[in-house]
């Protein structure tokens, strides 16, 4: 590094996710033999975002740290190799500084300080919900991009290493003693994820175009008709899928594990993944409904559906509409518009025969939600049908015994068919919201200011819809 120009600095701090830090890296002439000398204040006046600076000053001090213990072992070796010539040298050498470098790495390695409602459920020894192991996943996967000084392919033993410090530190976590798999596959997904959309890394690049990945294929213009083989035609590949094809084995394998109690679900993710291609063509063009779901039946799990939100729209779906019900059903139920609603009069008949706060809590939430559309004045049966039966033909709730915490029961209604049943009031609303966007289904006029409100705070427009004032 000592040796590099100032190119050579601009292209690491690239591959490094520091690109925004180039032009003024080459406004100041900084070469590889300056940036080792930068200091914490030098560092401070070059660069102006404190993630940044933190960042670049772990990199330069790591990169020093390795380049001591490299030098302290290349005299090892040297030593070693006078003794015993014929062990070490040549390939044993390389694989014993690979090895090195591999325990350096695994000496130092600490889990990051995870966020405070993380650490809260982590305290409680709960086993965390699907959006809460999300976000468990978000920071290992920065944590270890730091720690690979920026790189975006861990090896197999890396993953290995932060998935038993997970493993150790909260070892509930380890469901039925198959948490390790779960947890190493779920974190690959994610780095997965993350190297998907870059389009300007240069060790991303030369493992696209090593493992086979293309763009700027072009696409077959036709919409299929009703069977697997013509609507495999329309997939972006090259060369198309023929008949029994690797497509068509994910497809065929996803609708024989849907038919089981005991579901594989780390492997129906991994084939959901290599399907959405296919999947998202067929919504695009119109498919019927009844072939997406007979060609994907796992789009009825709730948890399947957030899932493909999130893949469109890199938005947690579920913890959002947790946080807007928390956040609005107190306002929602203290506006005049519903106070003379039956859903709300429904609701204060029932909190008087509870005390417990969760109760009291869920129920308020569950209200809120159904009185959405009555307080923007939309059509409430083109949102949700309560004790009553599904007329809409678009996306809808139907929501039986709402208030009974024994007996409510909530699903989700396409075309008059019922996609899925749902846990409670969150889980229905953020499924409504979901469907909308995964199947591509254009929002009713009679309802378009309640969805509204939910999408402007669920992508966190800047300037979100409001909650009417009268």
């Amino acid at each position: 590094m000592e040796s590099w120009s100032v190119e050579q600095v601009c292209n690491w701090l690239k591959q490094r996710n520091l690109g925004e830090l180039v032009p003024k890296f080459r406004e100041e002439e900084i070469s590889g033999a300056a940036l080792l000398a930068l200091n914490d204040r030098m560092v401070q006046q070059l660069v102006k975002k404190i993630g940044h600076q933190a960042v670049l000053m772990d990199l330069i001090k790591k990169y020093q740290q390795q380049k001591s213990g490299l030098e302290s072992l290349t005299y090892c070796c040297e030593t070693a190799s006078q003794k015993f010539p014929e062990v070490i040298s040549g390939k044993n050498l390389k694989s014993f500084f690979a090895r090195h470098k591999m325990l350096q790495w695994t000496s130092s390695y600490a889990l990051p300080d995870f966020p405070y409602d993380v650490k809260c459920i982590l305290a409680e020894k709960k086993c965390p919900d699907h959006s809460m192991r999300i976000r468990i996943i978000e920071f290992l996967q920065a944590d270890m991009t730091k720690y690979l000084e920026g790189s975006l392919y861990p090896n197999s033993q890396q993953y290995n290493i932060v998935v038993n410090a997970l493993l150790q530190a909260y070892p509930f976590l380890d469901e039925d003693g198959n948490g390790f798999l779960l947890w190493k596959r779920a974190l690959k997904d994610r780095f997965k994820y993350v190297r998907r959309p870059i389009e300007d890394d240069e060790q991303v690049l030369r493992n696209k175009c090593k493992f086979g990945h293309r763009r700027g294929q072009s696409r077959k213009s036709s919409l299929a008709e009703n069977t697997l083989d013509d609507v495999q035609g329309q997939v972006e590949e090259e060369p198309a899928h023929p008949k029994g094809s690797a497509m068509d084995l994910h497809i065929k394998w996803l609708n024989r594990e849907y038919m089981k109690t005991q579901r594989n679900w780390e492997e129906v993710d991994n084939r959901m993944n290599v399907t959405i291609e296919i999947r998202r063509k067929m919504i695009s063009d119109k498919a019927p409904l009844k072939d997406i779901l007979r060609l994907f039946p796992f789009l009825r799990c709730p948890y399947q559906l957030f899932r493909e939100f999130q893949l469109l729209t890199h938005m947690d779906i579920y913890k959002k509409t947790v946080e807007i019900l928390e956040i609005y059903s107190e306002n929602i139920l203290s506006l005049y518009v519903v106070r003379n609603n039956p859903i709300n009069i429904m609701l204060q008949e029932n909190l008087k025969q509870h005390t417990e706060e969760d109760v009291l809590k869920y129920m308020k939430m569950t209200a809120a939600c159904l009185l959405l559309p009555e307080v923007f004045g939309d059509d409430s049966s083109l949102f949700a049908a309560v004790n009553e039966e599904v007329k809409a033909v678009t996306p809808v709730l139907e929501v039986k015994n709402p208030f009974n915490v024994n007996s409510c029961e909530f699903a989700l209604y396409i075309e008059r068919e019922e996609l899925a049943q749902l846990d409670d009031c969150t889980m229905a609303l953020a499924a409504l919201v979901a469907a909308f966007h995964v199947f591509d289904i254009p929002c009713p006029k009679r309802i378009h200011r309640t969805l509204n409100f939910l999408e402007s705070l669920v992508f966190e427009v800047r300037n979100p819809a409001s909650l009417p004032t009268t």
